[in-house]
C-alpha cells in the first residue's frame, strides 16, 4: 500500500484541492474565534450539530463494520483530540471566559490535515469511497467530542471559580 495514488485523476485532484481549501477555511475561522468570549453554548453546539452527519448511515453504501467504526472513533478521540486539547486553553478575562490558543495550534491543525490526506488514500484502497467518508466522519466526530468535553470541563471549572 502506498500513501500516494497510482494515478492522479481529475476527481482525485479536485478532492485533494477541496479538502485543502476546506481545511484552510476551518483554520481561518478557528483563528478568528480566538480571544473572543466563549459560552457553554458555543462549546457544545458544534458536536451536536455535527452529530446529524450520522444520518449518512441510513444509506447502505456507507455501512462499515462496527469494529472499524469503534476504531475510527478511538483514533480520533485519543490521537487527534490530544494535540487540540493541549493547545486550547480557556482563561478568565474580567467577567468573560476566552479561548487562548497556543501559537502551535495552526501547525497542529495543518499537521492533522496532512495526516488525514495521507491516510485517506490508504483507507480508500481497502474500502469504497462512501465507506471511507463514513470512517473519517466517525474519526472527526471522536476528535471533536473529546476536545469539546475537555473544553467544557475547563469552562465549568472557571465558572465555579467566579
Amino acid at each position: 500500500m502506498s500513501f500516494l495514488p497510482q494515478t492522479f485523476s481529475l476527481p482525485h485532484v479536485a478532492s485533494i484541492v477541496l479538502t485543502l481549501l476546506s481545511g484552510v477555511a476551518v483554520m481561518f475561522l478557528r483563528l478568528r474565534a480566538s480571544n473572543r468570549p466563549t459560552t457553554m453554548r458555543k462549546i457544545i453546539i458544534p458536536p451536536i450539530g455535527m452529530s446529524t452527519g450520522f444520518l449518512m448511515f441510513v444509506a447502505p453504501v456507507t455501512h462499515v463494520p462496527w469494529l472499524w467504526a469503534i476504531a475510527a472513533f478511538a483514533v480520533g478521540a485519543v490521537l487527534f483530540a490530544y494535540p487540540l486539547i493541549r493547545t486550547s486553553k480557556l482563561e478568565r478575562v474580567g467577567e468573560t471566559i476566552v479561548l487562548k490558543r497556543s501559537k502551535m495550534f495552526i501547525f497542529i491543525l495543518l499537521g492533522l490535515l496532512i495526516v488525514r490526506l495521507l491516510v485517506h488514500n490508504v483507507v480508500e484502497q481497502a474500502v469504497s469511497i462512501p465507506q471511507t467518508g463514513a470512517l473519517f466522519f466517525v474519526l472527526a466526530f471522536g476528535m471533536i467530542v473529546v476536545w469539546r468535553i475537555a473544553m467544557l470541563q475547563s469552562y465549568l471549572k472557571l465558572m465555579r471559580r467566579r
